[in-house]
């Protein structure tokens, strides 16, 4: 179906698909950022399947919602998704990162099917998002923007220029929801030990936004906020802080820096791979 919307049991299905072609890529390729791919599956699961308007039959269509992977980084687990959803095969999956590939490390919009924006360098997609909604509004299009961040991510300074911006009380930016992918690692240290960005949610509401938070694997809960957020940015901003585990579903990457930007060799992919299916399993 072109717009199919799954259940919560479909969902969570398909959230363990997306995680073990997120393991395969990354293992086949011998590169990959593969924690933050692993927590953001639940999410992108819940939006592509469930809450966003698209289309892979017809990817550019003009009142589609549009999604920014603005932690550009985690691509592993964006072209899984968009690869489970039907935009390309999966077997294209295999050429990730490899010379001449559509699927380079970080997404470009001119290449790949259902990518609506390239992104990269941290902290810019938020500004771009704000960008397409606003751009949305004055041609009088119904379509919700998503832009998809990480938590070392929010302390890049253009994040809270564009969070000042959208929040004012003479803007209010229309139809636009920033999630924070909240699973507290970065690089080389965990977040708090970088720059402690402490009540995430209380700084949005602080800038004018409409906050939620949520966990973000627990998909029922994830796809009740992320529908509320949807409604909810027709009236103004939304920031969705949906707290995640680096690494989620496999246990000796979970909460570990390490895994930030490391793909699994052999005997790490059969081990993770067997823990994905025995929890699908239950």
């Amino acid at each position: 179906m072109s717009r199919q919307r799954a259940e919560v049991a479909e969902l969570k299905q398909i959230a363990a698909d997306i995680r073990r072609l997120i393991l395969t890529t990354t293992h086949h390729a011998g590169v990959g950022h593969t924690g933050g791919s692993l927590s953001e599956a639940d999410i992108m699961a819940a939006l592509f399947f469930r809450v966003m308007n698209v289309d892979p039959e017809n990817p550019d269509m003009t009142d589609r919602d549009r999604f920014i992977l603005s932690k550009g980084h985690a691509t592993p687990g964006y072209y899984s998704t968009l690869a489970r959803r039907g935009f390309f095969p999966t077997s294209v999956l295999d050429s990730f990162d490899q010379l001449g590939t559509i699927l380079q490390g970080h997404p470009d919009m001119h290449k790949v099917p259902g990518v609506d924006m390239s992104s990269g360098s941290l902290g810019q997609g938020l500004s771009c998002g704000l960008g397409m909604a606003m751009a949305g509004t004055d041609l009088g299009l119904d379509f919700t923007t998503f832009v998809l961040m990480g938590d070392g991510e929010s302390t890049e300074g253009q994040i809270w220029e564009a969070v000042l911006y959208a929040g004012a009380d003479n803007v209010r930016v229309k139809n636009i929801v920033a999630i924070v992918d909240y699973n507290k690692v970065q690089l080389a240290s965990l977040t708090k030990d970088a720059v402690d960005i402490g009540n995430l949610a209380g700084k949005y509401q602080v800038f004018g936004w409409h906050t939620i938070e949520v966990d973000g694997h627990d998909m029922g809960q994830l796809v009740q906020a992320l529908e509320q957020a949807k409604v909810a940015a027709k009236e103004g901003p939304v920031a969705l802080i949906a707290h995640t585990v680096k690494g989620k579903g496999v246990s000796f990457m979970e909460h570990q820096c390490a895994w930030h930007g490391k793909a699994p060799n052999a005997s790490e992919y059969e081990k993770a791979m067997a823990e994905i299916d025995q929890e699908d399993a239950r």
